[in-house]
């Protein structure tokens, strides 16, 4: 019985679930989570880029890796888009701008089709792909496959700055409105580190337990009650349901974002999510789910004080990179959990809180079934089941959801 109903909640849950809208009609509500669609998109003005980093660095498209040629062994990494909704230019005469790398590949076929939904009758258009020629900067992420220079078909240049927002929101890790004829989008690289890594914490991170102890991650256990906080900002002791990540002796660069009064280090992923605000307002009011990555001096985070005991808001002091050993990601049931004293999300790669814990609800209605077998394991890497969302979502929804679904996992692992 307790297995008919898991799989009941499991069938029915999809059609609850807000897909993109490219799918259905736009992602949920869920509390404190930043809304991808519907939402007022604003241009990018001429030479702004998002995010806020430069493009070959840890927080954007991450460092360049080498040029390709046909000849090389990197070569087979490149793939033809022969999307039909997509013009290029191919000025060449090769096919070369249609090739590039597949995380490349499905940005822009979702950004093709953030065009059309945007102006109707009008294509997206690319003016470069990869550059087999030498014809751009040195080092220039063209030369890999991972970058891209878009217009819309109609080369109405009034059009360029929501394109390169519609570029962002289709889930480029980096979008420069670079020219007034162009705009430029580039990728991480299928095989670095920082598309690789998933949201998870070092397994040195500590988390308060029921009882007053503390623990480290690499010591919690399924089970065991942590602190963290209900949907509307009471702290609360939530159960560990399972390790969404657990990679004991992995080395991994992490985020280390500092906060300022009271002092805490929070070591974490660049795709894990975390609550900020910009202002010292109290949790939930004001904060939405954001990517480690975004994260900025001035921003403010909430955090535990041991003085008062009690959850406040405290401002972002600095952001830095280092390297830690351990990747741990706990699924507790609230979806929250406090790490090194700091608020946090147990979800990442999906920067929507709301719909990162729907999809989660059948583990929650697993583990509250008396009798039932126990759903956690002790293995290393991926927890099997964010490895079947992300196969059902293939399976069903192909690679066009505008970086929600396919920004699972595996999609980066």
């Amino acid at each position: 019985m307790a297995a008919a109903w898991f799989l009941c909640a499991f069938l029915v849950l999809p059609a609850a679930i807000p897909w993109p809208r490219a799918l259905a009609c736009g992602p949920g509500r869920g509390y404190s989570a930043r809304r991808r669609f519907p939402h007022k998109l604003t241009p990018l003005v001429y030479k702004q880029f998002v995010p806020n980093v430069a493009e070959k660095t840890l927080g954007a498209s991450g460092r360049y890796e080498g040029k390709m040629s046909r000849s090389s062994e990197r070569f087979k990494e490149l793939m033809p888009n022969y999307n039909p909704d997509i013009m290029f230019k191919d000025e060449e005469n090769t096919g070369a701008d249609r090739l590039m790398i597949q995380r490349c590949k499905d940005r822009l076929n979702a950004l093709a089709i953030s065009v059309m939904n945007q102006w109707p009758g009008v294509k997206l258009r690319v003016t470069e792909g990869w550059d087999e020629d030498g014809n751009h900067s040195d080092e220039s992420l063209h030369y890999e496959g991972r970058a891209v220079d878009v217009t819309t078909s109609d080369r109405d240049r009034a059009k360029y700055g929501m394109l390169a927002r519609l570029a962002v929101e289709a889930g480029f890790d980096w979008v420069y409105y670079e020219s007034k004829a162009h705009v430029h989008c580039s990728v991480k690289a299928e095989n670095s580190m920082a598309a690789r890594t998933g949201g998870c914490f070092p397994g040195a991170s500590t988390v308060r337990l029921q009882g007053g102890e503390m623990s480290t991650l690499q010591n919690l256990r399924p089970g065991e009650r942590v602190l963290a906080m209900d949907p509307v900002g009471r702290p609360v002791f939530s159960p560990v349901l399972l390790f969404l990540d657990r990679q004991p002796t992995a080395s991994l660069l992490f985020h280390d974002i500092e906060t300022a009064d009271p002092p805490h280090h929070l070591f974490a992923s660049a795709a894990h999510l975390l609550y900020t605000s910009s202002n010292a307002t109290r949790f939930p009011r004001g904060f939405v789910a954001t990517f480690a990555a975004r994260v900025l001096p001035g921003d403010f985070v909430t955090v535990w004080d041991e003085a008062s005991a009690q959850m406040r808001p405290s401002r972002v002091r600095s952001v830095a990179v280092r390297e830690h050993l351990g990747a741990f990601a706990p699924l507790s049931a609230e979806g929250t959990v406090v790490v090194n004293d700091v608020l946090v999300s147990c979800y990442a790669m999906l920067e929507d809180q709301g719909l990162a814990h729907l999809l989660f609800a059948p583990v929650r209605i697993w583990h509250a079934l008396p009798g039932r077998p126990v759903m956690a394991d002790n293995s290393t890497g991926v927890h099997w089941y964010p490895r079947l969302l992300h196969g059902l979502a293939r399976t069903f929804f192909g690679r066009l959801s505008f970086h929600l679904l396919h920004e699972s996992y595996l999609d980066v692992m």
